[in-house]
């Protein structure tokens, strides 16, 4: 009997030994919790200011653009829920003498009709700069962004001797090393 039992000890011995040697297979995926990022309050971009001595037409004029976050406009939120406060850009443009030629401020409805309906929802007026004169016209480079990306719809923006503006798409890449609007011999 003592035999028997030392046979059956060993035998449960050596099976827990076996078992704890090796561990269990099975198809389980086990995936790391994805947790949510917690959102901010309304993001906005910094205030931006530019100001910018021309001639034009044989006169001396200064290009004033200033961009400030406006929470009077409707708000825009990104795939995870985070809001971003859209942006209000005026241009003035100053005779020699300090009197004002032009004077117009810009929210992303006045490029609306060039923008899509992801942008129109998604998108934030995200700049106006000034590129260049030609002939009777001021040409500014103007975009509507996804927030915090490189994603953004180019646009061009003229203002004419007379004060019509006209805003167009941006067609022209700039692949000639930063001479925005530069049209290139074809």
């Amino acid at each position: 009997m003592k035999k028997l039992v030392k046979i059956v000890f060993f035998s449960v011995l050596a099976m827990l030994v076996a078992s704890c040697g090796e561990k269990k297979k099975h198809d389980d995926i086990i995936a790391p919790k994805v947790e949510k990022p917690k959102l901010q309050a309304p993001v906005r971009m910094q205030d931006y200011n530019q100001t910018t001595d021309v001639k034009w037409l044989n006169k001396n004029y200064q290009v004033v653009v200033n961009r400030t976050p406006d929470d009077s406009l409707r708000m825009v939120k990104d795939e995870t829920g985070q809001k971003y406060v859209d942006n209000r850009i005026s241009l003035r443009i100053i005779r020699a003498d300090g009197s004002v030629f032009f004077s117009k401020s810009f929210t992303k409805a006045a490029f609306e009709s060039l923008l899509n309906d992801d942008y129109r929802k998604t998108g934030i007026l995200e700049g106006l700069v000034f590129d260049k004169v030609e002939g009777n016209n001021l040409f500014f480079a103007a975009s509507v962004c996804h927030p915090q990306t490189d994603e953004y719809i180019p646009m061009v923006v003229s203002v004419s001797n007379l004060g019509d503006v006209g805003i167009k798409l941006d067609n022209q890449l700039d692949t000639n090393g930063g001479n925005l609007g530069e049209d290139d011999d074809e």
